[in-house]
């Protein structure tokens, strides 16, 4: 996928699941359309992306 960051063990970008969250779709409706992502990535995902953006924004 030319470098993009991928959920483990499929060929499905991270960015999907963000650009359908920012459009206002939900998880389910990412689930739906990869089907070869399971919920536990996308749970795992978005707790790392909370920490992440935890460590940024704190002073």
């Amino acid at each position: 996928m030319s470098g993009a960051p991928c959920f483990q063990g499929t060929r499905v970008p991270v960015q999907d699941l963000v650009d359908i969250l920012q459009h206002g779709g939900t998880i389910e409706d990412f689930l739906a359309a990869s089907p070869s992502v399971s919920r536990r990535q996308v749970e795992l995902f978005l707790d790392l992306a909370k920490i992440q953006l935890a460590e940024c924004a704190s002073p």
